[in-house]
């Protein structure tokens, strides 16, 4: 898949890193009150399909519940707290619909990488319920543009470390931007993300390596890379020509300069004063 590139170089991890409750709408507000305009999400479906946003397959880690998430229906999830992990000025923030996220994206001109995380056994439905959404709702909000003159809102990007969640989502949105995750090094793994017709790998920060990303970008891919949060990490990924970052240190970098772009590299935002 080929496609001008529209994503920013910083992407904020889970909404807003560790700065707020991951994978809700509280960190994607908080995220983009720092300035920042791309961020990644986890996505699941619910017993009932409904996309919405979670990490983990079961509840425990990040809502007061427990057990697997997707065997619940929204009906349900929609009314679990999943902030109060997180902090008590948090507790009461429920669990976002990835409609609901969409809509925030859009309606900011922010930019949303969504990484399909399937419950065990559930990667094509996964998949397929994900890329739908995604496109009905990139559709619905350019024609809600197009009258206002306003600018059309980016194609979210859809990654995943199961092909079998990328194939579903080619099937049912090929239109839409497809990622290869990556965290371990498997045989073949290049080719396997050109064969998923995939524009771009993710590779998780500790595997990369200078000739890894030529061989990435002579087959035609862009390069992604999580979880950087040190800054002299960041700026040795950028020397060695990466797309972009995915960080949780969403309070530490400034996610305004684009370090391909601007030759002094990463600027670190100035601890702010008492």
């Amino acid at each position: 898949m080929t496609l001008n590139w529209p994503y920013p170089f910083w992407i904020a991890h889970r909404g807003a890193g560790r700065q707020a409750p991951e994978n809700t709408l509280a960190a994607l507000r908080h995220g983009h009150a720092l300035g920042w305009r791309a961020f990644e999400v986890d996505a699941k479906i619910s017993a009932d399909r409904v996309p919405f946003l979670m990490h983990d397959t079961t509840l425990d880690r990040t809502t007061t519940e427990h057990g697997r998430a997707g065997d619940r229906p929204w009906s349900e999830l929609q009314n679990l707290d999943a902030g109060a992990w997180h902090q008590s000025e948090h507790a009461f923030e429920p669990i976002p619909s990835l409609a609901q996220v969409l809509n925030f994206v859009f309606a900011h001109q922010a930019v949303l990488n969504i990484e399909i995380k399937p419950t065990p056994g559930e990667d094509h439905a996964t998949g397929e319920a994900v890329a739908a959404l995604a496109l009905q709702r990139w559709k619905a909000s350019c024609e809600r543009n197009r009258p206002l003159q306003a600018p059309l809102p980016t194609m979210p990007i859809l990654s995943s470390f199961q092909p079998l969640c990328l194939r579903a989502a080619q099937a049912t949105a090929p239109a839409l931007p497809r990622a290869l995750l990556i965290n371990q090094l498997r045989a073949h793994w290049m080719d396997e993300a050109v064969e998923l017709g995939c524009c771009a790998c993710v590779v998780q920060h500790e595997l990369v390596d200078a000739p890894m990303i030529e061989g990435l970008k002579a087959r035609g891919l862009k390069v992604w890379i999580y979880t950087v949060n040190e800054p002299e990490e960041a700026r040795r990924l950028a020397a060695w020509g990466v797309d972009g970052l995915i960080t949780d240190a969403v309070h530490l970098f400034d996610p305004e300069v684009n370090p391909r772009v601007d030759p002094s590299g990463i600027r670190v935002r100035e601890p702010a004063r008492s």
